[in-house]
């Protein structure tokens, strides 16, 4: 089932509420429509994407999603609103994203006026430059453009990907007139050691896309990986800012503000961090583009008890939010655990719906996970400094993915 579906779905059932609220789809939300009034003509704020010389929207629309290849009115309300910067990776929806992007494009009607951003995966044991070459040309191809603005090497978690022949590769894409700007993707919890290397590399990454949320936010480690991009600079995209759990425990947890809907509480904590140029976001409807382009272009800044209500949210929560950090339960082990990965394939079943998507991601693990014993998983809840329950994480996943 694609996402449309199962929005149009679950829309029809109580039991939607949790799981729509964490894509900007709630009770909460439809309460406070009525206040995100932008004037004609009002445009989301840009700020300047590190060395670059783009100017990013703060606000760029996701495009993990299903896209109508017709006329997507998301896409051309967002881009209304100065949304024109699009991620996009080959992986996305199903392998159709860019195809589905490229009549947008057109629409649009000059490539200039957009920025283009995509993504290629490939592990670390396999991946080589000429595999990406490869499906960049295929990329461009199905996007039927000549160029892409932004590169990433897609969900990079080892700094092989920073050795010199993938930098040389960047580069030579560049003096080809392929890309015009290089970067990575980092999802996990050494975010911030990859982030630190690029900083001394002295050139040849221009962006990184890393996850940062309410819940990163404070975290030496991180903080300091941060300023050294800024200070190189290389430009700062957000991904994952909701800081999602698979559970419903924020549901339970007070919400108080009378401005903001915790999905736009979420965005602006991020955006008040200036070092960062964007929030790449998932927005499913019209009304997503709405809440969070409000979010974007609205003065209003969180109030002290708004940002209290959030830390209030992240504490009491963390016991089911992976935060990546698998030094520590992955200590004296020899083997890796893939606890973030296998917490992830749940988050995209249980909060999202995405059950299909999950399940894809699933089966790159399995072969890893199903030999691990529960003594193991017992040993790595115990070192994990924020408790989460890893033999119960994965006795569910077996449960719901084999």
């Amino acid at each position: 089932m694609n996402r449309r579906d199962f929005i149009e779905k679950t829309l029809k059932t109580v039991a939607a509420t949790s799981i729509l609220s964490e894509v900007g789809f709630s009770e909460e939300s439809e309460n406070k429509q009525s206040s995100w009034k932008i004037p004609p003509g009002t445009k989301v704020p840009t700020r300047k994407l590190g060395k670059t010389d783009i100017e990013t929207p703060i606000l760029i629309m996701g495009c993990c999603q299903n896209i109508d290849p017709v006329y997507d009115r998301r896409l051309h309300r967002a881009y209304e609103l100065g949304v024109n910067h699009l991620d996009t990776a080959q992986m996305y929806a199903e392998g159709q994203s860019h195809k589905t992007i490229a009549p947008f494009i057109k629409q649009i009607g000059d490539r200039k006026k957009l920025i283009i951003a995509s993504k290629v995966h490939q592990t670390e044991d396999k991946a080589t430059p000429e595999k990406f070459v490869e499906n960049i040309n295929s990329s461009l191809e199905e996007l039927e453009t000549d160029y892409l603005d932004i590169f990433y090497m897609h969900i990079v978690k080892h700094d092989r990907f920073l050795d010199k022949e993938f930098i040389e590769m960047g580069e030579k894409l560049k003096k080809e007139g392929k890309i015009r700007y290089f970067g990575f993707s980092a999802h996990h919890g050494n975010a911030h050691e990859l982030m630190m290397k690029a900083s001394k590399l002295g050139g040849g990454i221009d962006v990184i896309m890393f996850k940062y949320s309410f819940r990163e936010m404070g975290k030496d480690n991180l903080n300091r990986a941060i300023d050294a991009c800024a200070e190189a600079g290389i430009g700062l995209v957000a991904i994952k800012t909701l800081g999602s759990i698979p559970d419903d425990g924020e549901e339970i947890i007070p919400w108080t503000s009378k401005n903001f809907t915790k999905i736009q509480a979420k965005l602006k904590a991020v955006w008040e961090d200036k070092r960062i140029a964007g929030i790449a976001s998932q927005m499913g409807n019209i009304q997503h583009v709405h809440e969070n382009a409000y979010a974007a272009i609205t003065p209003m800044q969180l109030t002290d008890l708004e940002k209290r209500e959030l830390k209030n949210i992240a504490e009491k929560t963390q016991h089911l939010y992976c935060a990546g950090c698998s030094h520590h339960c992955e200590k004296g082990m020899t083997e890796e655990l893939h606890v973030q990965d296998v917490w992830r394939c749940i988050l995209y079943a249980k909060r999202y719906g995405e059950e299909k998507w999950a399940r894809y991601c699933y089966r790159d693990i399995e072969k890893y996970v199903e030999k691990l014993s529960m003594e193991h998983l017992q040993i790595a809840m115990e070192q994990c400094p924020y408790h989460l329950d890893i033999p119960k994480l994965f006795s569910s996943a077996k449960e719901m993915f084999s």
